[in-house]
């Protein structure tokens, strides 16, 4: 942004300014979704027991990527150390970022990398409206189980998120596309080497 003064008039250019602006439903922040509650989220066939009216598509695409079949030296493990929520979105991104750093470097058949959480867990909002008329919009605590708005893993401390099955050579890339998955995650995570997971 720059600003002209033109005859004691201030005006204001906005460079690469969009055409068209758009708003975007504002997705809500990790935290208020991050701590583990009740998983009250029951489908029955009967209207007055159903809560859960439709369920959000994962996002996460793959969960197992490279080479399932080939045979690896080693195995690094990265590892949860809080009890938590994570939403389908932050895996999706964790694995983007590690597959991509694998991949650029081994190919696609030099590393087998394996998603261990998948998000069951449907998330809720109940939006209170608050101002002028605004008892017309929202039912308040009448209907407190809310709408679903996404869908998230339940995660306990060690559990393993991602594993990866690498060649001795390639160690060290290996921890780094962990480290850059972990940085992803809403977290503190650690990295181990060669436990024993079954694949």
């Amino acid at each position: 942004m720059s600003i002209f003064k033109d005859e004691g008039v201030i005006t204001e250019t906005f460079k690469n300014k969009p055409a068209i602006l758009s708003t975007m439903a504002k997705l809500r922040k990790a935290v208020a979704y991050r701590a583990l509650e009740r998983p009250y989220t029951r489908y029955s066939k009967y209207k007055k027991q159903r809560f859960v009216r439709a369920r959000p598509v994962c996002r996460v695409v793959r969960f197992d990527m490279g080479n399932a079949k080939r045979e690896f030296d080693t195995s690094l493990h990265l590892l949860s150390q809080a009890d938590l929520q994570i939403r389908d979105n932050a895996i999706e991104s964790a694995r983007q970022t590690s597959n991509r750093a694998l991949e650029k470097v081994l190919g696609k058949t030099g590393y087998h990398l394996k998603i261990r959480l998948y998000p069951h867990h449907v998330l809720r909002e109940n939006p209170l409206a608050a101002g002028a008329g605004a008892d017309r919009m929202s039912t308040g605590m009448a209907h407190s189980f809310g709408k679903v708005i996404g869908i998230a893993a339940r995660v306990k401390k060690g559990q393993t998120l991602f594993s990866l099955r690498i060649n001795k050579k390639d160690l060290a890339l290996g921890r780094t596309a962990l480290t850059k998955a972990s940085r992803k995650m809403p977290c503190k995570c650690a990295i181990l080497q060669g436990t024993k997971v079954e694949f």
